[in-house]
């Protein structure tokens, strides 16, 4: 990375690092009103797959033609922060289920998560900060 607090990841990049985490947030909406719900996920073929139970984030995923997901990480110096734009469908073939399997995702509640759902992107986008203090706004740039 450079030395500028913000840099504009690539593609491969931003699927890189969100591979790299397993928890992230589902945007929808639900009546008209917007919904966000942490999920634990896995990358696939650069999709987001998760799985959930009947419900308000199955119903408002898949209702909609648009869904954000979001995940980041960070420690002291840095972070990132990558966010994909997509469709959310739930699998429902034999073959979907099988590949989805395949990926290991496991509840971490001690919940029935009966539905896979897959949310193929449109858009990804990703950066990556440096973290400091904020500059002087007095300061003189020559």
């Amino acid at each position: 990375m450079t030395d500028e607090p913000a840099v504009v990841l690539s593609e491969d990049e931003s699927w890189r690092r969100l591979g790299g985490v397993a928890l992230g947030r589902l945007v929808t909406s639900f009546a008209g009103e917007p919904e966000i719900f942490p999920v634990n996920y896995a990358v696939q073929n650069r999709t987001v797959l998760f799985r959930t139970a009947e419900g308000t984030k199955l119903f408002s995923a898949v209702g909609h033609s648009v869904v954000l997901f979001e995940a980041d990480d960070h420690d002291v110096a840095q972070g990132w922060s990558v966010i994909v734009r997509g469709r959310a469908r739930v699998l429902r073939t034999a073959a979907e289920i099988e590949e989805a399997e395949r990926a290991q995702l496991v509840p971490w509640t001690a919940t029935v998560k009966k539905h896979y759902v897959r949310v193929t992107p449109t858009e990804i986008t990703g950066r990556h900060f440096t973290f400091g203090p904020e500059p002087d706004p007095n300061a003189s740039f020559a």
